[in-house]
């Protein structure tokens, strides 16, 4: 099954949301720490509703920690700094698509590690969409690709 992976997220209604995405795609969820808030499922409980429940979520240490556990997996970034329109992208079932810090992406050298680098069209004179949308819109082209 595909993977999302937060790198360091920052926001926890975005990460909520995207739980929420998850849980209800049937995609799984990686979260790479640290994260720009406290998660604690018991005070978290109103935003993460039960979905938190029917998400398979999985926590990295750090983004060094992930790469280790990663070496069979493609790397997919999401980004604004990319040409490559995700639908004209070919994905597979093993993918992880990684997604940035919600307030500046990921580091320069992760961004140039990273093969495979997609994007998704906006119009101009904009800076992005928010980080849960842009999950729902990927992680739906996905699963369309791949049939699920």
């Amino acid at each position: 099954m595909i993977n999302i992976a937060l790198y360091q997220p920052d926001i926890p209604q975005n990460t909520a949301a995207i739980i929420r995405i998850c849980a209800c795609l049937g995609i799984n969820l990686e979260i790479i720490k640290p994260c720009g808030f406290f998660f604690d499922k018991k005070k978290m409980n109103r935003i993460y509703l039960d979905y938190l429940n029917n998400c398979n979520l999985k926590f990295y240490e750090s983004y060094d920690d992930f790469i280790l556990k990663k070496k069979q997996s493609r790397l997919i970034l999401l980004t604004t700094k990319s040409q490559n329109n995700y639908t004209k992208f070919i994905f597979d079932k093993n993918d992880t698509l990684i997604f940035g810090k919600e307030s500046s992406g990921v580091p320069k050298n992760i961004h140039d590690n990273i093969k495979n680098k997609l994007t998704i069209p906006m119009t101009k004179n904009v800076r992005s969409l928010n980080i849960a949308s842009s999950v729902a819109i990927v992680g739906s082209e996905v699963l369309r690709q791949i049939n699920l």
